[in-house]
């Protein structure tokens, strides 16, 4: 299979361009027009193509792209030009910005430009800069060849660093990046637009019908007590932070507060048109979002806009300004986004989610081998928790102790003290003194004292790391270390970077930290273990999203869970392979147990 190394090099302005919009609407807007592309076959010299759009197509076309390989640096961009401007769609993609994420982490800049400058491959040019508003008749031909330059520079560039970062890349690696990149460039699912367009203006109604006709007034928005009883009508229970001015607890609904303004992506859009009037913003969120998918729909299909690599712990997440990570699931229009996105013709949608991934994991990392069992077993841990908790019998649980239990499961794993679990309970409506969250935490850490002892040992890890020095931690010393690169290796034979780790002497001991883009963020054992597990489940999703492409296309990954387009008249055959898939332990994870739950619909709301 040859490597073909891409660039195209296109018309930008002050009002249109990547920064102003997003690649999907960028590339489909009657504005775009490619000025040139550059191409490079493996390692033979690289060409400059310029000319009229059918003169370029005829040009790529002279290439085997069914034998070939699309290399460029940021693929999603030019991977989508080459399909939905050309035609064009090779064998496999690969990517140098995908590749780079995962070797050196998200915290540092992927740019071209950073990424040559740190291998010493050369120097990206700046004649892009003087291309603002011109297009390719505004040329002069000494300019175009000058571009043209420029853009053999970048392939050249691009193919160079791809030599350094693909040197040991792992296999699988390479082909979920394949994989993932081709859920936005050759799309196959569909938006209902009329149903799209119902509910833009529901969202409108059910704003302007909480700010006049319920009788929210501008005193409701503006009163602190009076805007947390409005919130309390609609279900939420108002979040709160100590104040820094007399150290109590008071409501926290200012712009700066991160739990108000999550609000703004809240499942019910009441919520989010109570919290945008409060902060003063015109349009809520689910009005802009759902603008975008009935802009997207006018355009073509849904590009499924899924960024590799896009955690620190190695997830994918959301990108190009619709996160399909985050749509809401319930309350009055929950759904409504999830079911605007549909199958083509003839086709069903199959989504599977790992059940309770991240709580499996831990325990079997642990070494927790009686909730290992339990799981294995299929028994109900969550109220085999709250059976613990409250001293009863699991058959006298009831249903508001599960959610006690349920959340003291998903929750408690990582070292979550007991201001943060009554927090969380708020969360699920249950509003529990601090003594007793004290208490419901010490339950969870001696009826699990293996997951207890797991913070531990990754806290020793952390301290040796920074010193230089390696311990391993984990069931049979699962999670090895790598000294040298400051990181944890990981399933998949990449990094969990803690990147410049540093120790600082504290009045409780020594604090370890590591360098992101946000400035220096706090380490310690139990947020290790949250990251490993986590990071861990990632790769196991993977796996089984390489497992299940084998038979039938991949079209969405969110979280946990993995979603494919299948035949209608293969429905039943594809979900039980689907189940399979998602139900299989790694050879390198034996004894830990997997489980699935599927769903099938037209849509993907009618799936859960």
């Amino acid at each position: 299979m040859d490597l073909i190394t891409i660039d195209f090099e296109t018309y930008y302005a002050k009002d249109f361009s990547l920064s102003k919009m997003t690649t999907e609407e960028y590339i489909r807007d009657p504005r775009f027009q490619v000025i040139g592309v550059s191409v490079k076959v493996n390692n033979g010299p690289t060409e400059w193509a310029s000319g009229t759009h059918e003169e370029i197509k005829t040009y790529l076309q002279t290439f085997n792209w069914d034998e070939a390989m699309l290399l460029a640096h940021n693929t999603m961009f030019d991977g989508a030009i080459a399909a939905w401007r050309y035609n064009i769609f090779p064998r496999a993609y690969t990517d140098t910005l995908c590749i780079a994420r995962a070797v050196h982490g998200v915290e540092v800049s992927g740019s071209l430009k950073a990424l040559v400058e740190r291998y010493d491959l050369g120097a990206k040019g700046t004649e892009v800069i003087q291309a603002l508003g011109k297009r390719r008749e505004d040329f002069s031909p000494t300019e175009l060849a000058r571009y043209g330059d420029y853009c053999i520079n970048d392939v050249n560039l691009t193919y160079e660093l791809f030599r350094v970062l693909g040197v040991g890349y792992p296999r699988k690696e390479l082909k979920l990046i394949d994989l993932t990149l081709r859920m936005f460039i050759d799309p196959i699912l569909d938006l209902d637009l009329g149903l799209l367009e119902q509910h833009l203006e529901n969202a409108k109604s059910a704003k302007e019908d909480l700010l006049t006709s319920s009788g929210v007034t501008k005193e409701d928005l503006m009163s602190n007590p009076k805007f947390a009883e409005v919130l309390k009508s609609l279900g939420v229970v108002p979040p709160t932070k100590i104040s820094l001015r007399t150290g109590k607890e008071a409501f926290a609904f200012a712009k700066s507060d991160e739990d108000f303004k999550a609000l703004l992506d809240h499942e019910d859009v009441r919520v989010q048109a109570a919290v945008t009037a409060r902060l003063g913003i015109k349009s809520t969120l689910e009005e802009t979002r759902t603008q975008r998918f009935i802009d997207i729909s006018k355009r073509g299909l849904l590009p499924v806009p899924v960024r590799y690599y896009a955690a620190h712990t190695g997830r994918w997440g959301g990108d190009d300004k619709i996160n399909l990570q985050n749509l809401p699931s319930r309350g009055p229009n929950g759904k409504v986004l999830k079911r605007s996105i549909i199958a083509p013709e003839g086709y069903s949608l199959v989504e599977a989610d790992s059940a309770q991934i991240e709580a499996r994991v831990l325990a079997w990392l642990a070494g927790q081998e009686d909730l290992v069992t339990a799981f294995t077993n299929k028994e109900d841990v969550y109220k085999k928790m709250a059976s613990r908790i409250y001293g009863v019998a699991e058959e006298e649980v009831t249903k508001a102790h599960r959610a006690v239990g349920k959340t003291t499961i998903l929750g408690a794993g990582y070292g979550m003290g007991a201001v943060r679990f009554k927090e969380q309970l708020k969360t699920v409506g249950v509003d529990m003194e601090l003594e007793e969250a004290r208490r419901v935490i010490n339950v969870y850490r001696t009826a699990n004292d293996k997951i207890h002892t797991l913070w531990r040992d990754a806290q020793n890890t952390i301290t040796n790391l920074s010193r230089g020095d390696a311990v391993y931690f984990g069931v049979d010393n699962f999670v090895k270390v790598s000294s040298e690169e400051s990181a944890l290796i990981l399933p998949s034979g990449l990094l969990l970077r803690y990147n410049d780790l540093q120790a600082e002497q504290t009045d409780k001991g020594f604090e370890y930290t590591y360098q992101t883009r946000r400035g220096r963020t706090r380490i310690y054992g139990g947020k290790v273990v949250e990251n490993v597990c986590q990071a861990i489940a990632r790769c196991i999703i993977g796996d089984q999203m390489l497992d299940i492409a084998k038979k039938y296309r991949v079209v969405l990954t969110v979280h946990d869970s993995i979603m494919c387009c299948v035949p209608d008249e293969d429905v039943e055959e594809a979900q039980a392979y689907v189940e399979h898939c998602m139900s299989i332990t790694p050879d390198w994870a034996v004894g830990l147990p997997i489980s699935c739950e599927s769903g099938v619909g037209k849509s993907y709301g009618e799936c859960e």
